[in-house]
């Protein structure tokens, strides 16, 4: 092939190949140039991998099986684990709902040891084995820790939210190992924090009557970011203090719930219901000017989740509704953050160069992975934009599997279940309140991320709580279920003194009826078991 006409081949490889000296490209049938190195691309492919293969030690070829083993294991440990969050609802037993539970921390260790064991051979760095022991003394930790303190405490709450942080870890501890050391740090900070927050639910009785002071701070701290915080990712989320990032919308989540229960709980007139919007829609505002989208969108449905429920009139949501979807198209037009993202929800590979880059590599890293998994360190999740935040489920569905996946979302489920059992079976309307507020803000957060990575909704630059790493994320999320852990304590007193006060009227009523006519005696009939609350 003479100089000139190569100048002229169309086809970019034949000259990438030439450059690099392949000179062994030999004869193809892909186009009308006999010497292009297309036909022989695929010829080529396959020769080195023979050639790869061959030269794999023996060594290798075990880690690779072990490997391969190894994902099948870790699903059939989560979906284990995942059918026991649910039939622990079947159970009326407390002696049953025992086993299942310590089951539960048996399969997680099981996963977590597996998973770590893998990384190891992979990498073959002393550090993931401090990483591994770390993590799992600091699980065992929380789970003794939550029994000897708090009897009377939630162990599934405790166990799924365990299992969160142990399939968060693992994952960034394949990603990045430094920021996995500093989510083990946070995590257990959270953890002292969520300790401490059950003691104040329970000695604190005037939580109720601070509702504007919990609107205050939460104002107060969204204008400080709209004021002073820098631009990152095309919104204001935060700042930097000492290395660390403090995002203070994630705890203005909690102080906005407690504002609303707070205040609809004091009265449910049509005077004190506008106030409460006023300011509600003021955070709400708030937020969008900052360009944090998704913190908007989880207090807006928070507030009228919490609104219907209070008022049970159906004509506030939809007028809800109804202002949020206009308020919806106004930002459309007047931000431009939004347009990109929208068009990137629309068509991702279309808008590839422009802002669909971090929808598609989502969507191909799902579609690798497949229903199994590729495997850990077997896929290429480091190619996912902010793959140990936003998209971190992504990264989990590439390397572990999406049945791995799907079982993670209904563990989310099931703590959104317990979250709502406890709500319900409270008697104060304020901790009613406060308990299906931080439910809902909860998981409609896994919602919008989720939704989000898989291109069912547009992004919104969420976190997956527990999961993805954050500092400010996992601890507000600890709080969180920390706050929940001492409504469920208040309930079990309730229980108890309930319980207490039907043995005392039973007593004085079997003594007034045995001073009136002699003791009968016959054979006992069966006897009533208490009815059973999951544990």
């Amino acid at each position: 092939m003479d100089e000139d006409a190569s100048k002229k081949h169309p086809c970019a490889v034949f000259d990438r190949d030439r450059q690099r000296g392949d000179s062994h490209l030999e004869c193809g049938s892909c186009c009308e140039y006999p010497e292009c190195g297309i036909g022989n691309v695929r010829r080529r492919i396959y020769a080195r991998s023979f050639q790869t293969r061959n030269n794999i030690k023996a060594g290798e070829i075990v880690v690779n099986i072990i490997v391969e083993l190894s994902k099948y294991l870790m699903i059939l440990l989560m979906g284990i684990y995942t059918f026991s969050c649910f039939s622990v609802f079947a159970h009326n037993y407390e002696s049953e709902q025992k086993w299942i539970l310590i089951r539960q921390n048996v399969l997680m260790f099981l996963l977590q040891l597996t998973a770590y064991v893998v990384m190891y051979l992979k990498k073959d760095d002393p550090k993931i084995l401090t990483l591994y022991a770390a993590s799992a003394g600091f699980l065992l930790a929380v789970i003794l820790l939550y029994r000897i303190l708090y009897p009377k405490v939630s162990k599934l709450i405790v166990n799924n939210m365990c299992m969160l942080l142990c399939i968060g870890m693992i994952m960034l501890t394949r990603l990045e190992e430094e920021n996995a050391i500093k989510q083990l740090i946070f995590a257990a900070v959270g953890v002292v924090i969520g300790l401490v927050v059950p003691v104040v639910i329970r000695k604190l009785d005037r939580l109720k009557d601070w509702g504007y002071m919990y609107a205050g701070a939460g104002i107060l701290a969204l204008v400080l970011v709209a004021v002073l915080a820098e631009v990152s990712g095309g919104a204001k989320l935060g700042f930097t203090i000492a290395g660390f990032g403090i995002q203070p919308s994630e705890f203005v989540k909690i102080l906005f719930v407690f504002f609303v229960a707070a205040n609809l709980n004091r009265s449910l007139e049509f005077k004190n219901i506008v106030i409460t919007t006023a300011l509600a829609a003021a955070h709400v505002l708030i937020l969008v000017l900052s360009t944090d989208l998704g913190t908007a969108l989880i207090l807006f449905v928070v507030y009228l989740v919490m609104l219907y429920t209070a008022t049970r009139q159906p004509l506030y949501v939809v007028a809800g509704l109804g202002g949020g979807s206009v308020a919806a198209v106004l930002a459309y037009h007047l931000f431009a953050h939004i347009q990109v993202r929208v068009a990137a929800w629309k068509d991702p590979f279309a808008t590839y160069s422009d802002g669909g880059y971090q929808v598609a590599q989502s969507l191909f890293a799902i579609g690798t992975g497949s229903w199994f998994g590729m495997g850990l360190f077997q896929g290429l999740p480091d190619e996912i934009p902010v793959a140990d935040t936003d998209f971190i489920f992504a990264a989990i569905s590439e390397e572990m599997g999406l049945i791995l996946s799907l079982c993670l979302i209904l563990v989310c489920v099931s703590c959104y279940v317990m979250f709502l059992n406890i709500a319900l079976a409270l008697r104060n309307q304020f901790y009613k309140l406060v308990a299906l507020g931080l439910g809902t803000c909860y998981i409609f957060q896994v919602f919008l991320n989720i939704g989000g990575v898989t291109k069912f909704i547009p992004s919104t630059g969420v976190t997956l709580p527990l999961v993805s790493y954050g500092g400010s994320s996992i601890l507000s999320t600890m709080i969180m279920f920390g706050i929940i852990q001492g409504l469920y304590i208040l309930r079990e007193d309730e229980e108890e003194n309930l319980e207490r006060k039907r043995e005392r009227e039973l007593r004085n009523g079997t003594k007034r009826r045995t001073t009136k006519k002699k003791k009968t005696t016959k054979e006992p009939g069966f006897e009533e078991v208490p009815k059973q609350r999951v544990r």
